[in-house]
C-alpha cells in the first residue's frame, strides 16, 4: 500500500468518524456506534503510524514498501 492509498484510507476513516461524532452530539450513539467509533480510532492510529514509517524510511534512504502495519496494542501505547 502506497502513501496515496494510505492517505485515501485515512480520509475515508476520518469521514466516517466525523459522521459518528455528529450523531453523538445529537441523539448520542448506541453501543454499536460507540464500538465502531472506538475501532475507527484504532484503525486511524495504525494508518498514521504506517504512513509515518513509510516517510521515515524514505527520508533515510530505505525502501518505504518494507514498512509494515504494527499491532494495534503497540501503536496505542505510543505517547503523543
Amino acid at each position: 500500500m502506497g502513501d496515496d492509498e494510505i492517505i485515501g484510507r485515512i480520509d475515508e476513516l476520518v469521514a466516517e468518524e466525523h459522521e459518528l461524532r455528529a450523531q453523538a452530539t445529537g441523539s448520542g450513539l448506541d453501543a454499536a456506534g460507540q464500538a465502531r467509533l472506538f475501532e475507527l480510532e484504532r484503525q486511524l492510529d495504525r494508518c498514521w503510524d504506517l504512513l509515518r514509517q513509510r516517510r521515515a524510511r524514505a527520508e533515510f534512504g530505505q525502501n518505504p514498501d518494507e514498512a509494515q502495519p504494527r499491532p494495534v496494542d503497540e501503536v496505542e501505547s505510543y505517547r503523543q
